[in-house]
């Protein structure tokens, strides 16, 4: 329900065709969540089948129709049902996590250095994605964004941090 109560909430600050969801999901909330085209598309295509988005084709002069989805008042139901319902338990799942708790059996420092390398450049990538996500101000609904924002940089930033200190360690 998660990826489809993003895109319900994506849709709810404006009408947006799917390639404007995945571009809003990168430029938004990509310090919290990701999808990729093809996941965001069959979401929409459930979504519609489900009649909490409407499809609105409008025709482009040599292009192809723009098919730009909004919600229903049964998608806004929906979506205000699930900001109500409870948090449920999450299981973390952290790849990266996993690997470092199993690569010291190899008893090679190098394969270790290599795999904090690797994830200190995967940050460092992150961290400049989301330093370059606009700062949104205003309503509450504004700071709120800017909250979640500023929560990705802070993990990605102590990350960092934490890779050097474990770096140093060895």
């Amino acid at each position: 329900m998660a990826l489809d109560a993003l895109i319900l909430g994506l849709l709810d600050l404006r009408p947006m065709t799917g390639y404007d969801l995945k571009k809003a999901f990168d430029g938004t909330v990509a310090h919290f969540w990701s999808a990729d085209q093809s996941q965001i598309y069959r979401t929409l295509a459930r979504l519609e089948n489900d009649g909490l988005v409407d499809v609105r084709v409008i025709p482009q002069e040599g292009k192809p129709d723009r098919r730009e989805h909004r919600l229903t008042d049964d998608g806004r139901a929906r979506l205000s049902e699930w900001l109500r319902s409870p948090l449920p338990d999450e299981k973390p799942r952290e790849p990266f996590l996993a690997r470092l708790f199993f690569v010291g059996r190899a008893d090679d420092p190098e394969q270790v250095r290599t795999l904090i390398a690797e994830r200190r450049e995967a940050g460092r990538r992150h961290l400049a994605t989301l330093e370059s996500i606009p700062v949104a101000d205003g309503d509450l609904a504004a700071r709120l964004r800017s909250a979640t924002l500023r929560n990705g940089i802070l993990q990605t930033q102590a990350e960092l941090v934490w890779l050097d200190e474990l770096e140093a360690a060895l």
